[in-house]
């Protein structure tokens, strides 16, 4: 059964298959001994030809901007670090499209030699990119080629100075001068000069995940109204899915699911038996018989203890409805996320929110881990090749040893999330780790003579080397596999098939279901002065608001509030590298969000971090106290309020330490999606490394939406010595305050809850706000950032000296307005006069602005 994304049709040139016939024998025998700027660029030219696209233009006056020439002229540093204007020249350039550096190599294609050279025009072409003027921004794809012999793709479709890798992957991103004659390659390079992005296949997996996930939603809605606990469905819908996956990459027949699936529908009260029957199978191994074929070994634990639930016939057609989507372009990165929203009724509510886009996440796990390893293989790949070009006997040999070494400790290296959720992040990590093990895996087989695969001997990359710790059961389990599935996506797209050892699945119990912060002997719950169990809202359950459609906390989702017996540190299992995204849960919101049983717990077993900081700061600071065993550096996100006082005291501490860490990385402002509810929120990037070191401040200086909730975030970086407060340069929070401005300023006042705060456009179109008389409630609201960046132009509702009367018969539409916005949040607060007096921002006047 042959499986086509739903991509988005092209309207590409008609191509004559003569010309490219043409072409290839015009350049197969090529021997590369003529001028190299010369034959480059009649190669250039007749690939053009042969493809039906423009040639580049000629220079002139007529075409100062330069947007699609040869010789580009690009600016480069000297060894003093003194610019030189223009002393370098990109060989083709195609602004918004690509970086063209050709070479003729005259080397055997695949040979060392051969390797080394294009590789060292990668590096060319990729210092061009750096150096390309600021309002020009950095192509999606770098282009190397060897003259009349082969064409490779790199990629980097953020274009936000990200890593450019291997496209579309690292076994296959080389094209042969033949290759070309296939259409899928002649539509690829078209698609290359006119529509880049349309490449990306993240775009495509995205529409394809979410669709599936809808469908699984709408299946684990309907077992639920039929009945079925949510867990034992959440674990029946996750074997579904797998099994959908297994046939797509031929773990099992291709389609034989979905066809099973389809005859099944004919008899529904034969589904359990039969799901029994396969899924029997599949743990053990052996022969199936409704399958007419012998199944490997799956294990692992996803195949142990099954429940089919029973399906009717409309439930059957939602299974083959998920079942024929391509799932070998289902993204692990979204999915995990998308499929938590589905399987739990609390949260389905999200299933059409934003998730966190695949590029905010790279931009963390790069500097926290892909940098480091990068700078290591660079420095195997220089003493191999000194080893190679030595005279001395056995050098090959301890060139390809130290190959292995290499290879040998990117297997072993383990990456934590302390607080994993659904694993978008272990998966992004996972990915760049696989990339990096196919170069090396690469150079190996060049140096051995192409010898059997160490991957298919059991030595590779897989997800044991991924630890996560996740509270939630459901996401825990989701989590698991989320990496198997990117695991297993990885090798079938390199290789066409999945020659692994059985089983496929293993149980490596990586990701831990317990919390992050403490470990108990017990908790009991809380009880009031009446005996009743003390209960808050749950976090999770929501509700729309009849007028405004808005989301609103249901007050009627209550959960225990508990105490801990005997709370002591939780300990992490030991890793390389640590990268995360912790809850966002400010200071002031902990007792309403955790309940005072565990914020009593974690602040007296913690008691080295200071109680005026935010939930996160337990992560940064454990994370630091690792830094002392085996871990190198760890990275996170937080709120963008990191680097306020009450925040940075953790940091403080360990930048001044007698073994000090350093701050390598960091981007203090940038925009993110909250994985909790798929909100637009601000935050702040750090990484930390031992030892004292100069890192990188990367400021965002443009944001561009690309729609979905994401945005194309331009950085401006700098290096220098980055302080507490997340700046470079001298450190500002070590300066004293003078005695003579005490009391000469104050933080001002904070309403609590957001819906007292409204734009200009909803005060006057909704709340007959009069911009000549002003009102004496609606007020214009400023702090510190609105004098000191960009101005939001807010204002805020002010009822101070009004009982609830007052504001229900004077201004109904007030009274509608924080009925609706806040009255459910502040029901929820500990502070009894916030409960009572709900509709005032502040127990005292705001005052006049």
């Amino acid at each position: 059964m042959a499986r086509v994304m739903n991509r988005r049709k092209l309207d590409l040139p008609t191509i004559d298959q003569t010309n490219i016939t043409a072409f290839i024998a015009k350049w197969e025998n090529t021997q590369g001994k003529g001028s190299e700027l010369a034959d480059f660029q009649s190669f250039a030219r007749d690939l053009c030809d042969a493809l039906n696209l423009p040639h580049p233009d000629p220079k002139s006056d007529a075409n100062k901007d330069g947007a699609y020439i040869f010789e580009y002229p690009v600016d480069s540093f000297d060894n003093d670090g003194q610019l030189k204007q223009g002393k370098n020249r990109v060989d083709l350039y195609r602004r918004d499209s690509f970086v063209m550096e050709g070479k003729q190599t005259g080397k055997k294609i695949g040979s060392h030699g051969w390797n080394t050279a294009m590789k060292k025009a990668f590096n060319q072409a990729e210092n061009y990119v750096r150096t390309l003027p600021v309002d020009e921004g950095r192509p999606p794809f770098i282009v190397v080629v060897d003259v009349g012999r082969s064409i490779q793709l790199y990629s980097e479709f953020s274009c936000s100075g990200g890593l450019y890798q291997h496209y579309p992957d690292t076994g296959n991103f080389t094209t042969t001068l033949a290759d070309i004659a296939k259409t899928d390659i002649q539509q690829r390079l078209q698609t290359l000069w006119l529509e880049p992005h349309a490449l990306n296949e993240s775009k495509y997996a995205a529409e394809v995940t979410r669709e599936v996930s809808a469908t699984l939603a709408e299946l684990a809605k309907s077992l639920e109204q039929a009945g079925f606990e949510v867990e034992r469905t959440a674990h029946f819908i996750k074997r579904c899915l797998f099994t959908m996956f297994s046939e797509d990459v031929e773990l099992i027949p291709e389609g034989s699911f979905t066809e099973l699936l389809e005859g099944i529908k004919q008899t529904p009260e034969h589904f359990v038996d039969s799901m029994t029957s396969l899924w029997s199978a599949m743990n053990t191994g052996g022969f199936e018989g409704q399958l007419r074929t012998k199944l490997r070994r799956f294990n692992g634990g996803l195949f142990t203890d099954i429940d089919p639930i029973p399906l009717n016939v409309e439930q059957i057609q939602l299974l083959i409805d998920a079942a024929k989507a391509d799932w070998r372009y289902v993204e692990p990165a979204i999915f995990g996320t998308l499929l938590e929203r589905a399987l739990d009724p609390r949260e389905r509510h999200k299933l059409g929110a934003h998730y966190t886009p695949r590029a905010y996440v790279e931009r963390l796990v790069i500097p926290t881990l892909l940098d480091p390893l990068r700078d290591k293989w660079n420095t195997v790949q220089v003493e191999v090749e000194v080893l190679l070009q030595s005279e001395a006997k056995k050098t090959e040999e301890k060139a390809l040893n130290t190959l292995r070494e290499f290879h040998l400790h990117l297997c072993n290296i383990k990456i934590l999330d302390p607080a994993c959720g659904s694993a978008n992040f272990l998966y992004v990590a996972l990915e760049h780790l696989k990339r990096l093990e196919g170069e090396v895996l690469n150079s190996i087989r060049d140096l051995s003579g192409g010898q059997a695969s160490l991957e298919a001997e059991g030595l590779t990359v897989d997800p044991h080397q991924f630890l996560g710790i996740e509270i939630n059961p459901r996401a825990a389990a989701i989590a698991e596999i989320v990496l198997w599935i990117g695991f297993l996506q990885w090798h079938y797209r390199i290789h066409g098939k999945l020659n692994l050892p059985d089983p496929i699945l293993r149980d490596f119990q990586n990701i831990e279901n317990r919390d992050a912060l403490i470990e108990y002997d017990s908790k009991s719950e809380l009880l009031d002065e009446h005996g009743q169990a003390v209960t808050i809202w749950d976090g999770f359950s929501f509700k729309t608001s009849a007028v405004t459609g808005e989301l609103i906390p249901d007050d009627s989702k209550r959960a225990s509030v508990y105490t801990y017996s005997n709370p002591r540190k939780a300990e992490w299992p030991e890793a390389d590298y640590i990268v995360g995204n912790p809850p966002f849960i400010g200071n002031k919101r902990m007792r309403t969000s955790l309940g005072d049983g565990y914020v009593n717990a974690i602040r007296s077993v913690w008691d080295s971090v200071p109680e005026s900081a935010d939930f996160v700061m337990y992560w940064w600071e454990i994370s630091a106290l690792e830094m002392s065993n085996k871990c190198q550096r760890f990275g996170f996100i937080t709120t963008n309020s990191l680097k306020q006082a009450f925040n940075r005291k953790v940091i403080e501490k360990f930048l001044s330490n007698k073994k000090p860490l350093s701050i390598i990385f960091t981007i203090p402002d940038h925009p993110w999606v909250d994985s909790s509810d798929g909100a637009d929120v601000r935050i702040a990037m750090t990484v930390a490394s031992k030892g004292s070191h100069q890192g990188v401040l990367g400021i965002a200086v443009d944001e561009e939406s690309l729609g979905d909730n994401e945005a194309k975030v331009s950085l401006k970086t700098s290096v220098g010595k980055i302080t507490s407060d997340l700046r470079a340069g001298a450190d500002l929070t070590s300066v004293k305050a003078l005695v003579g401005n005490s009391g000469l300023s104050s933080r001002g006042i904070i309403p609590h809850g957001r819906g007292f705060t409204l734009t200009k456009d909803q005060a006057i179109n909704e709340l007959d706000y009069d911009e000549s008389k002003g009102h004496p409630h609606i007020r214009p609201y400023l702090n510190g950032k609105d004098f000191s960046q960009v101005s939001r132009g807010v204002f805020v509702i002010d009822l101070h000296g009004l009982e609830l009367t007052d504001v229900i018969n004077h201004y109904p539409k007030i009274y509608q307005w924080v009925l609706e916005r806040v009255k459910a949040t502040r029901l929820q607060s500990k502070d009894k006069q916030f409960r009572e007096k709900w509709w005032l921002p502040v127990l005292k006047p705001i005052g006049i602005f």
